[in-house]
C-alpha cells in the first residue's frame, strides 16, 4: 500500500511532457557514474556510454535519465564524479543546451531534490586550469517523475526511476547510504554485495516488479523506470512494465528507445569484428513495437489490444 501511494503521489505532482510520432527518447537509467576509483562500476561503460551519447545527440533525441545517473550516496562530492567523467558531463550539457535533456532523480541521487544542493552543485563548476567559474546546467530542474502524453492519441507513458515505496530505498534511505557509504563499498570492492539493493537481492527485484505490476493493473497505465537494473521489455499479453536496465553491466549499457511512433529496447557494447578490430555496436534485442499496442483504453490487459495481425 505504501508503494502505490507513493507511486500515485508522483504521478499527480508529475510535469506532462507532449510528444508525437516524430519525436525521438532515449531512456537511461542506473548509470551510478562515480570517482573512477575502484568502486566505481560506471567506470568500465563510460566510453561505450559516451559513444552513444554522441549517436543520440547527432540523431536529434531527448535524452530522459531515469534516477541514479550520479552515485551520490557513495561519494559525497560531486566534483569528484564531475571530474572523473567530464567528457561525459560536456555531451549531457549539449543535450542541456539544446533543450533535450530531462534528468529524473532516483535514491541513489535523491539530494537533487534539494534546490540549494543543485545550485550549489550543479548550476557551475570551478575550472582550475583557467580559474574561472563555468556554467554546467545553470537552472536544472530535477524531477521526481514526468508523464509523456502523445499529442493526439492521448495516450499517457509515466515515467520514475522506481524506488518509491521500497523501504530501504525510500523511507530508510538515510540508513542505506550511510552503510552503502562506509561498509558496502568497501566490502563490495572484495566481492560482497549489498542486500539493501534490488539489484543484488532476487527476491527484493521480484517484490517491487509485482508492485509496479499491481499499480499499473489498478491505474491502467504505461510505466518506464529503473531501479531494480533488470531490463524488461513486455511481450502483448503481458502488463506494460518497461524496464530500462542499468549502464553498470560488465559487458555493456542496456536503454530504452522512442523513436517513430515505436518503443524498442537496445543494447550498446563493445564487440569484436571478423578481423579482431574492437568496436561499440547498438543491438535492437526487444522491438521495434507502436506503442499504442500497448494503450490500455478500457482494457486492463494488453492482450485485449490489436494484435500485429490486425490492420
Amino acid at each position: 500500500m505504501k508503494t502505490d501511494r507513493r507511486l500515485t503521489n508522483a504521478f499527480k505532482h508529475a510535469d506532462t511532457v507532449y510528444f508525437d510520432d516524430d519525436s525521438k527518447y532515449i531512456f537511461f537509467s542506473d548509470i551510478h557514474r562515480g570517482d573512477d576509483s575502484i568502486s566505481d562500476e560506471f567506470t568500465r561503460n563510460q566510453n561505450v556510454f559516451l559513444h552513444a551519447l554522441n549517436y543520440y545527440y547527432k540523431e536529434g533525441y531527448e535524452y530522459i535519465e531515469v534516477g541514479d545517473g550520479d552515485e551520490l550516496w557513495e561519494y559525497k562530492n560531486f566534483s569528484v564524479i564531475r571530474l572523473a567523467h567530464s567528457d561525459v558531463f560536456t555531451v549531457i550539457k549539449k543535450f542541456y543546451d539544446a533543450g533535450r535533456f530531462i534528468m529524473l532523480y532516483g535514491n541513489h541521487n535523491i539530494f537533487l531534490k534539494s534546490k540549494r544542493f543543485i545550485k550549489e552543485n550543479y548550476f557551475q563548476y570551478y575550472d582550475e586550469y583557467n580559474q574561472i567559474r563555468v556554467d554546467l546546467f545553470r537552472g536544472l530542474k530535477p524531477k521526481e517523475a514526468i508523464i509523456l502524453k502523445h499529442k493526439k492519441t492521448k495516450q499517457t507513458i509515466f515515467v520514475l526511476h522506481g524506488h518509491q515505496g521500497d523501504i530501504m530505498n525510500d523511507q530508510l534511505w538515510v540508513f542505506s547510504m550511510l552503510l552503502l557509504r562506509y561498509l558496502w563499498r568497501y566490502l563490495h570492492i572484495v566481492g560482497f554485495g549489498n542486500p539493501t539493493s534490488p539489484a543484488r537481492n532476487l527476491y527484493k527485484r521480484h517484490k517491487v516488479e509485482k508492485v509496479y505490476s499491481r499499480w499499473i493493473e489498478k491505474h491502467k497505465m504505461m510505466l518506464i523506470c529503473g531501479h531494480t537494473h533488470r531490463p524488461k521489455f513486455p511481450k502483448l499479453d503481458e502488463l506494460p512494465y518497461f524496464n530500462t536496465g542499468c549502464c553498470i553491466r560488465t559487458r555493456g549499457i542496456n536503454g530504452i528507445e522512442i523513436v517513430n511512433g515505436k518503443i524498442q529496447m537496445v543494447d550498446w557494447r563493445i564487440a569484436a569484428g571478423e578481423n579482431g578490430d574492437l568496436r561499440i555496436h547498438r543491438t535492437v534485442v526487444r522491438g521495434p513495437v507502436p506503442i499504442e499496442y500497448y494503450e490500455y483504453k478500457n482494457n486492463p490487459y494488453t492482450a485485449h489490444c490489436k494484435s500485429y495481425d490486425e490492420d
